[in-house]
C-alpha cells in the first residue's frame, strides 16, 4: 500500500501541472487571436506601363499589417501571395510571400518597403542582401522612394 501512494501522488501532480499548462496555452492563443482581429481594410492599385499590382491591406488590432497582393507583370508573369509586416513611422515594411505563375510549385519571399505619402503608397527601391537563404533590405543603405515604378492609389476593395 505504501508503495502505491507515492506513484499516485506523482501522477496527480503531473495531471494538475498539465491542466495549468493547457490553461495558460489557451489564454495565450486567445490573446493572439484578439490581436489578430482585423480593425480596417484598405485596397490599392498601382499601374506602370503594362504592369498592374493589386494590394489589399488589413490593419490588425495589434498594429501589424496583413493582406494580399497580386502582381501582373508584362508580358505574362502573375505573382500571387500574401503580405505581412508593420509600419515604422510612415514606412510599411512587409514580407511578400508568393507563387509565380511560371514556377507554380515554388514559393518565394521578398521584403518590401512602402512609404505612405498622403493617401498614396510608394514602393521603394532598396539594396537587397541574401544571407543563409533569407533576403532582406540592407538597413545601412537608404531606400529610394523618388525614382520608382509603382505608386499605389487607393481603390475600392473587391468582395
Amino acid at each position: 500500500m505504501k508503495n502505491l501512494v507515492l506513484p499516485c501522488l506523482l501522477v496527480i501532480c503531473i495531471g494538475f501541472q498539465s491542466c495549468k499548462n493547457e490553461e495558460k496555452q489557451k489564454e495565450a492563443e486567445a490573446a493572439k487571436a484578439e490581436g489578430e482581429k482585423i480593425v480596417s481594410t484598405e485596397c490599392y492599385k498601382a499601374i506602370y506601363e503594362k504592369d498592374t499590382i493589386d494590394l489589399k491591406l488589413n490593419t490588425l488590432k495589434n498594429g501589424k499589417i496583413s493582406g494580399d497582393m497580386v502582381m501582373k507583370v508584362a508580358p505574362k508573369t502573375v505573382k500571387t501571395g500574401e503580405v505581412a509586416g508593420e509600419f515604422h513611422g510612415d514606412t510599411l515594411f512587409v514580407d511578400y510571400t508568393f507563387k509565380d505563375s511560371a514556377t507554380k510549385d515554388q514559393i518565394f519571399k521578398n521584403p518590401m518597403a512602402l512609404l505612405k505619402r498622403d493617401k498614396q503608397l510608394i514602393l521603394g527601391n532598396g539594396t537587397m542582401q541574401t544571407t543563409m537563404g533569407v533576403t532582406y533590405i540592407v538597413k545601412d543603405k537608404p531606400i529610394d522612394f523618388e525614382r520608382v515604378k509603382y505608386k499605389f492609389d487607393p481603390t475600392e476593395c473587391k468582395k
